[in-house]
């Protein structure tokens, strides 16, 4: 895996399958919890999202007893991807930085107001596409 640093630009993909991409190459984000966990992040890119939010995201209604264990295992398992200044642990929660332009659905909600049809091919199939999670359909069909 690939260990973000300061430097580090990346493309993050939500409109269609998940994907981080870095120096042209699609970077492994992991598992589906891990991969759920960075697209419920990225969904809230740039804010703090509270570990009980993540919890009923990832879990639903009825997490297992060591979910925040799990929880924090799959936000190591990203900060060893991304770098550990872009996974913030702060309070009770966690932020995923997020710089401008690196995210595609920011993108595409800047350009929807200037150029629909560009706005549009920004889209590479369903949205979170391959992303299993309680929180997932729903967000899907509302993006």
């Amino acid at each position: 895996m690939r260990s973000g640093d300061r430097g580090t630009r990346f493309e993050f993909r939500l409109l269609g399958s998940l994907e981080v991409e870095s120096d042209g190459a699609v970077l492994p984000v992991g598992g589906p919890r891990q991969r759920a966990l960075l697209a419920l992040l990225l969904l809230h890119a740039n804010e703090v999202v509270k570990r009980e939010r993540l919890i009923d995201g990832l879990w639903g209604e009825e997490p297992p007893p060591r979910a925040h264990n799990a929880l924090q295992v799959a936000v190591h398992g990203l900060r060893r991807v991304l770098g550990p200044e872009r996974v913030e642990t702060v309070a009770d929660g966690y932020r995923l930085r997020v710089q401008p332009g690196e995210l595609d659905l920011a993108r595409f909600q800047e350009l929807l107001r200037q150029s629909p049809a560009a706005a549009l091919e920004l889209w590479r199939g369903p949205a979170l596409a391959g992303v299993e999670a309680p929180f997932a359909a729903a967000e899907a069909s509302r993006l």
